[in-house]
């Protein structure tokens, strides 16, 4: 799946306007280079843009959605839809575990994350969402 990235990458500002974000942006910025690293095929859009976000939320997919991230006062949401169902043998996952289908990971500023851990959670949602691509609906009606 040849796709382009359909946001310009914040990496790609100049380095002083980099400097001038807080720490949200910059977390951001490198959860953003763990996706690109781990899913290279991974469109990044930004969707629910509101007067209060005019930015939106950064997701990221690959044959459907692999996960959300969200900024908050005082952390980062990632936010993935199909959580339930991925093997988390390093507990990345943190919140939102009492849900059926998704699970996400709360970074507060200085929270370690285990790189290798979420790029294989990363892997896993995309090895997810090929493995549940369904065929497109042909209709059979033959009065068409």
């Amino acid at each position: 799946m040849a796709a382009s990235k359909r946001t310009a990458p914040p990496s790609a500002q100049a380095p002083a306007a980099r400097a001038d974000r807080d720490w949200r942006a910059q977390r951001l910025d490198h959860i953003r280079s763990l996706i690109q690293a781990a899913a290279p095929e991974a469109i990044e859009e930004a969707k629910w843009k509101k007067p209060t976000n005019p930015a939106g939320v950064p997701t990221w997919s690959d044959h459907g959605l692999i996960c959300t991230g969200e900024t908050y006062k005082d952390k980062i949401k990632l936010t993935f839809a199909y959580g339930a169902s991925l093997p988390d043998p390093q507990q990345l996952f943190n919140a939102s575990l009492d849900g059926g289908t998704r699970r996400a990971i709360d970074l507060k500023e200085n929270d370690p994350l285990d790189e290798h851990a979420f790029q294989a959670l990363v892997r896993a949602a995309v090895d997810r969402n090929r493995d549940h691509v369904r065929a497109p609906v042909r209709n059979h009606n033959p009065d068409r």
